[in-house]
């Protein structure tokens, strides 16, 4: 491992999952990991089952996380959003990324550090898995510190402009914080995070 003082950054923040399958590379982000041992270096962290990247994890077994600093800009969190198509290639013709010792790739822009896996087990939790996996490689590659999603919510992501709709309703994401004006439909999707209409709350 470069550096394993990269497994601090592990703490607490907002991070760029990459996974692979075949010539697709993949990636959404994600705010739950954990470090579990020191010796051998082992995490933990948690995917929604509706992400394709929970798939691509669970048949490949390799995983990378890029610990999102507070440098990371908006356009980062534009780019690979808080779920996964099945259909997205998140790299193709993406130019702030490098493949680490697994092979996958790795954020550098807005990024403090960087962590290479290969999962161990997995727990099925529901709507989530529990991935235990571990560490082949990591580095520091700044000392920015990291972005935590209450951060992302006041400093990077902007603020609306929209003006009030006429009905008065206004709906916020519960998952990325993208706010709606006006009636939600049930069928409604966030164009941020792609998460539906169930996980809105009215403002």
């Amino acid at each position: 491992m470069k550096n394993p003082n990269a497994m601090y950054a592990l703490s607490y923040g907002l991070f760029v999952l990459t996974a692979q399958e075949g010539a697709k590379d993949n990636g959404c982000i994600i705010n739950t990991a954990a470090q579990v041992t020191t010796t051998p270096n082992r995490l933990t962290i948690a995917v929604n089952k509706s992400n394709f990247t929970h798939d691509m994890i669970l048949r490949d077994g390799r995983f990378t996380l890029s610990v999102l600093s507070q440098r990371a800009p908006f356009s980062v969190f534009q780019h690979f959003g808080f779920s996964s198509g099945r259909d997205t290639d998140k790299f193709a013709g993406y130019q702030n990324a490098v493949r680490g010792e697994n092979g996958l790739f790795y954020v550098t822009e807005g990024t403090n550090a960087y962590l290479s896996c290969r999962t161990e087990s997995t727990l099925d939790l529901g709507t989530h898995t529990l991935f235990l996996a571990d560490v082949l490689d990591g580095d520091v590659l700044s000392t920015d510190p990291s972005a935590t999603y209450t951060y992302y919510q006041n400093h990077i992501k902007p603020k609306p402009q929209a003006k009030p709709a006429e009905s008065g309703e206004r709906w916020v994401c519960k998952v990325c914080g993208y706010v709606h004006e006006g009636p939600l439909p049930a069928d409604f999707i966030c164009p941020l995070c792609k998460h539906p209409a169930s996980d809105f709350e009215r403002m």
